[in-house]
């Protein structure tokens, strides 16, 4: 297991500057995110992230992870200045399996693992499955995916980059194992967008 030394202590980017404060204002965000499917919101946090995290996915792994969180991260983040980060200001456990993983960090849909390879939850605790933080360079309201479902008041249009028929069948393929599946909050810079697994997806 890697440890974080002195070395890292020395070029380590900060946390929350207030954590509870801040910590309490990025859940809150990522709740309204997942309540307000293709809402985009603005992350209120005001910190540096480390190398291969944006402001955002750094903002939401400081409010959710903890001890008892495992995180997936892709080996080259994993072993560089994003696991040092994560394990030093959230003591989460980075796990090498997926299917061990409360939080899957990916970077671009073409990422997407196969969904039977994910924590999807239990019948009997269907919440104790992953949730995907997936970055993006461009994600927008308006576009050519359309979403319908809960926390939806008719039909609403996202634009997402990096989205593929491949995407869609994954979407799809989750929405039909509802109450199992995982929820999705994408990120650009600052930015997220929800798209949990309650949500109907058609282009």
């Amino acid at each position: 297991m890697n440890t974080v030394t002195e070395l890292d202590l020395a070029h380590m980017q900060p946390g929350f500057a207030e954590p509870v404060h801040e910590a309490q204002a990025a859940f809150r965000c990522v709740l309204d995110a997942l309540s307000q499917p293709g809402r985009v919101r603005v992350m209120p946090a005001a910190i540096t992230p480390p190398a291969g995290l944006s402001v955002a996915r750094a903002a939401m792994l400081l409010a959710l992870a903890d001890y008892d969180t495992p995180v997936w991260l892709a080996p080259a983040l994993r072993d560089g200045a994003a696991g040092h980060y994560l394990r030093f200001h959230c003591g989460c456990p980075l796990t090498a399996g997926l299917s061990d993983a409360h939080f899957v960090v990916l970077d671009g849909l073409a990422a997407l693992p196969d969904l039977d390879t994910l924590r999807l939850g239990d019948p009997a605790y269907p919440d104790r499955s992953a949730t995907l933080l997936i970055e993006v360079s461009e994600l927008a309201e308006g576009g050519p995916i359309t979403l319908r479902g809960p926390g939806i008041e008719s039909t609403r249009s996202i634009s997402v980059a990096g989205w593929t028929a491949q995407t869609t069948a994954f979407v799809q393929q989750n929405r039909a194992g509802f109450p199992l599946g995982v929820d999705i909050v994408f990120s650009c810079g600052d930015r997220i967008m929800g798209l949990p697994r309650t949500s109907i997806v058609e282009i």
